[in-house]
C-alpha cells in the first residue's frame, strides 16, 4: 500500500481498472449528439454493472418552447444545431426559454439492488443552480459555466460538472425524470471506472437530496434583523430550524448548496448552523451565523472558492442568494443519525423561501426513502408582470391578410416541427437501451 497522502494520492498509484462512459453521442455516427427528453417521461441515461465508480458527470441542456412559425424549413433545420442562436428580433425564428425547467426536471440515481434512489433532486439544484438561475462558479466538486450574454436569465443554458466520486458494487442506474410539459435537449458524458474485485464492505455510497420550505415559519418577519428584541431570544435546541439533512445510517455529510429568497429587505442571515449527531438533544456543533457557515463574514461576498463561495449574489438578482459549502477535508461523521439545520434568521424569526441540496455518503441500504416535493411546489418565486387587457383595433384588409397568412404558416409549421421532436425523442429511447447494452458488453469483456 502506498504511503502517499493528500488530496490527489490516487494519482500516484497504478490501479487495475477499466474506463467506461455513458454518453449522448449520436450512435448513428451523425452529429445529433444530444437526446430529446420527452415531456412527462423518465429516461434512463444508462445502467452500469459493478463493481465500479462514477468519476465525473458533465451535462448541458436547453428547453425552449416554439412561439411562432420559423421561416426555416423544420425538417432541414432539425439536422442543424438544436439551439438556433438567432435573436427573435431578426424575424427568423421565435423560440423562448422555459425559465424553470431546471426545477421541473429531476436527476435520479439508484445504487445496487435498492428499490429507492440515493440521489433525487431537481437537475439544476443538484448542480448548484438555485432557483433555476445559473451562475458561473468553480468549486472542487461542482462547476457551472455559461456565456456572458446568458447571465442573469432564468433557465439559461449552461454546462455543468460534478466530480464527486460515486462508487457502487452491483449496479448504477442514472435516470432523468422530466416532469415538464415540454421536452428538452440533454447532452451528457458520465465517466466511470470498472473494477474486478468487489468494493470494501465499508464503502460509503454517494447520496443527494433536495429540500424546500416556502416560506420558513418565522415568528417575527416584521421585526428588523439584528434588533435587540430579536437578538435576545434564545434557541438552544434548534426547534423550527431549517433542515438541510435528516438522515439515518452510518456515513458522513460532505456539504450543501443553499438558495435563499429574502422578503424583509434587510439581511436574511444571522441564523446559526446546528449539527445534531447520533440523536443528540442539543447540537454538538454550533455555528455563529449563516454567512459564517459558508466561510464568509459581514454578509455574503461575490466569490467562489474550491470549498465555499457565492454562486449568485442577492445584489445581482431580485433578492435571492445561492451559496455553497463543501466539507471535503472536514466531513461531518455519524454512526446512527445526523440532522443538519440552520436557523432562518436569529432564533428563526424570518419567513423566507429556503431551498437546499445536501450531499453525503453512507453505507447501504439507505434507511429512509428520499422524497421530493411535487413539481408545482418546486417552481421559484419570481415577480410576475400584471396581465395586460389588449384590445384589437379595427383591422385594414392588409392587416387581416397578414394575420391569416401567419395563421396558415403556423398551421403547417407547428405539426412539422412537432414531428421532428417525436423523431428525436424516439432516438433518445433507442439510445438509452444501447447505452446500457454497450456498458454491459464492456463489463463482460473486463471480467
Amino acid at each position: 500500500m502506498s504511503n502517499v497522502s493528500g488530496l490527489f494520492k490516487d494519482l500516484t498509484t497504478v490501479k487495475k481498472a477499466r474506463n467506461g462512459r455513458l454518453a449522448s453521442w449520436d450512435q448513428r455516427g451523425k452529429n445529433q449528439d444530444y437526446w430529446e427528453i420527452p415531456a412527462g417521461e423518465t429516461i434512463s441515461l444508462g445502467e452500469v454493472e459493478g463493481p465500479g465508480c462514477i468519476t465525473h458527470i458533465w451535462m448541458t441542456s436547453s428547453c425552449r418552447k416554439v412561439v411562432a412559425p420559423s421561416i426555416l424549413d423544420p425538417v432541414l433545420n432539425a439536422s442543424a444545431a438544436p439551439v438556433m442562436e438567432i435573436h427573435p428580433a431578426l424575424g427568423v425564428i421565435w423560440d423562448d426559454y422555459d425559465p424553470f425547467y431546471y426545477r421541473k426536471v429531476l436527476i435520479k440515481i439508484t445504487w445496487d439492488d435498492q428499490d429507492t434512489p440515493s440521489v433525487l433532486a431537481p437537475l439544476g439544484d443538484f448542480f448548484c443552480i438555485g432557483n433555476s438561475y445559473p451562475g458561473n462558479f468553480s468549486s472542487l466538486p461542482f462547476n457551472v459555466s455559461l456565456k456572458p450574454e446568458e447571465a442573469g436569465r432564468y433557465g439559461a443554458p449552461c454546462s455543468v460538472s460534478c466530480y464527486f466520486p460515486m462508487p457502487f458494487n452491483k449496479k448504477a442506474k442514472i435516470e432523468i425524470v422530466n416532469e415538464n410539459e415540454l421536452p428538452f435537449i440533454l447532452y451528457f458524458n458520465i465517466d466511470y471506472e470498472m473494477y474486478k474485485e468487489p468494493l470494501d464492505e465499508n464503502t460509503a455510497y454517494f447520496h443527494a437530496s433536495w429540500h424546500r420550505e416556502n416560506p420558513c415559519q418565522g415568528w417575527g418577519p416584521d421585526l428588523q434583523t439584528n434588533c435587540p428584541e430579536v437578538n435576545n431570544v434564545t434557541n438552544f435546541k434548534g426547534e423550527n430550524n431549517y433542515t438541510v439533512l435528516d438522515v439515518e445510517g452510518t456515513g458522513h455529510y460532505v456539504g450543501c448548496n443553499l438558495t435563499v429568497k429574502h422578503y424583509q429587505g434587510s439581511w436574511w442571515g444571522e441564523g446559526n448552523d446546528m449539527f445534531f449527531i447520533d440523536g443528540e438533544e442539543y447540537p454538538s456543533l454550533n455555528g455563529t451565523g449563516t454567512e459564517d457557515y459558508f466561510n464568509h463574514a459581514w454578509g455574503m461576498q461575490k466569490n467562489a472558492y474550491p470549498f465555499f463561495g457565492t454562486i449568485v449574489h442577492e445584489s445581482d438578482t431580485d433578492g435571492f442568494q445561492v451559496s455553497y459549502r463543501f466539507h471535503i477535508t472536514d466531513p461531518v461523521r455519524f454512526e446512527k443519525h445526523l440532522k443538519v439545520t440552520i436557523e432562518h434568521g436569529h432564533a428563526n424569526h424570518l419567513s423566507d423561501d429556503w431551498s437546499s441540496t445536501a450531499y453525503w455518503y453512507q453505507t447501504l441500504p439507505t434507511a429512509k426513502p428520499i422524497t421530493i416535493l411535487p413539481v408545482e411546489e418546486r417552481i421559484p418565486n419570481v415577480p410576475v408582470l400584471p396581465e395586460r387587457n389588449l384590445q384589437m383595433p379595427e383591422l385594414t384588409e392588409e392587416m387581416k391578410a397578414a394575420r391569416e397568412s401567419w395563421a396558415k404558416r403556423w398551421e403547417e409549421y407547428k405539426p412539422a416541427r412537432e414531428e421532428q421532436f417525436r423523431i428525436k425523442e424516439n432516438k433518445a429511447r433507442r439510445e438509452s437501451k444501447l447505452n446500457t447494452e454497450f456498458a454491459k458488453k464492456l463489463r463482460e469483456e473486463y471480467k
